[in-house]
């Protein structure tokens, strides 16, 4: 299935400048949604994942169905502030400041084998921030998966040698 056609294009947003690319469209279609999740659950079977970690909010929206259908739990990553319980933080630099990103500090095993799932790979600082978090915890990344990629971004080289599958890349 070409995912592309599913995919909205929406010029200047969130700012000026900005080709966003709206994955709403491919969730609000059933097949092409269906397709997308499959295709991240095969990934998943394929890197062992024992645990899918998704970053709020479209990871959340990624990674759930993918954790579902392979019967393995779901770990959230909230912006600081979010989480209810004992979290670890990782401050990670944007283009203008810096963020937090918390993940609740039960929520990895040691050892236990994570994919981190989200719907867009652009510069990969949330990606490279999830991954400490997991590796504080203890965990082992699996792999990433996304729906998309923005190529020019160049985020792969942020996120370091883990296995990485997109579905569509621009």
């Amino acid at each position: 299935m070409d995912l592309k056609q599913y995919v909205t294009t929406v010029e200047n947003w969130p700012k000026e400048g900005i080709s966003f690319k709206d994955i709403t469209t491919i969730m609000d279609n059933g097949a092409a949604y269906k397709y997308a999740t499959d295709e991240i659950v095969k990934f998943a079977k394929e890197v062992g994942a024992e645990i899918i970690v998704g970053p709020e909010a479209r990871g959340f929206i990624i990674g759930c169905p993918v954790a579902y259908a392979l019967e393995v739990g779901f770990a959230p990553v909230r912006k600081e502030g979010k989480l209810p319980r004992e979290v670890v933080r990782v401050e990670y630099g944007l283009e203008y400041g810096t963020d937090v990103l918390t993940m609740h500090k039960d929520a990895i095993k040691p050892g236990q084998k994570a994919l981190i799932v989200d719907d867009l790979l652009a510069t990969g600082g949330t990606v490279d921030a999830t991954v400490q978090l997991i590796e504080k915890l203890g965990g082992v990344v699996a792999g990433c998966a996304f729906i998309i990629e923005l190529k020019e971004l160049d985020g792969r080289s942020k996120i370091g040698d883990f296995p990485i599958k997109t579905l569509i890349e621009y």
